[in-house]
């Protein structure tokens, strides 16, 4: 720097000498001293341990200080072993399989050919008798029965409910008066007669006495205790 200030000022001043330019003295930078002449390293200076002093890496591979032992990690595997493949094409449809003891899910010996149909899907199914269709009068359908039931007309015939005998049941079999039983219950159908779907006769079949297997093969479906609520007269009891 002070050598091109020199050719600067003999640049502006050519008759000058080098009396007649000022010396430029230059200085070296100050450097500022530090007092602590001596380091202080603290625990955070030090670089961790790798692995971990406890991870199980180190204590795989028996370096390091071991202070318990760690825990083994089991796969989902090793967990639950998987169940074993299923083996639907060894099941023979129709017949059940046998299984021995101590094994319950034993798989059963394949059949020569697992593509048969079962058995029951090979046989007709049985003929059952039709029913004929009954016409009903007009007035007597579903509904008719219903708002029959709300209107509040007495369909029981009785004040109470009665503990009715197998000989009380047998004196109410015409169509003026007709006592059934199902269940349990006895029930007055006089007045359901008209609306029965599948007729009269038909429910005069069991006029007097016990109709509950006559029902339950036929319609077994039927909620009877809602649809002969308004009905019910007693009880059956032994004689």
């Amino acid at each position: 720097m002070a050598s091109y200030l020199k050719s600067w000022l003999y640049a502006q001043n050519p008759g000058a000498t080098s009396s007649d330019i000022p010396s430029i003295e230059t200085s070296p930078p100050a450097v500022e001293e530090d007092d602590d002449t001596e380091t202080v390293h603290g625990e955070d200076d030090v670089p961790p341990a790798f692995p971990a002093v406890n991870s199980a890496q180190r204590a795989a591979s028996g370096s390091g200080t071991q202070i318990e032992s760690v825990p083994r990690i089991l796969t989902d595997s090793q967990l639950m072993p998987p169940p074993p493949a299923p083996s639907l094409a060894a099941r023979r449809p129709g017949v059940p399989g046998t299984s021995s003891i101590g094994n319950s899910l034993a798989v059963p010996s394949a059949p020569s050919s697992s593509l048969l149909p079962p058995p029951t899907t090979t046989k007709p199914p049985p003929k059952v008798a039709k029913r004929a269709k009954v016409a009903l009068a007009p007035g007597h359908g579903p509904l008719d029965w219903a708002n029959l039931k709300k209107s509040g007309q007495d369909l029981r015939g009785t004040d109470t409910l009665l503990r009715v005998t197998p000989s009380m049941l047998k004196e109410h079999r015409t169509r003026e008066d007709a006592w059934s039983a199902f269940n349990g219950k006895v029930y007055n159908i006089t007045h359901y007669l008209p609306y029965h779907p599948g007729g009269e006769k038909e429910l005069m079949r069991v006029a007097g006495r016990d109709g509950t297997k006559l029902f339950a093969s036929t319609h077994a479906w039927v909620n009877l205790d809602y649809m002969l609520d308004e009905c019910l007269v007693g009880f059956m009891v032994s004689d």
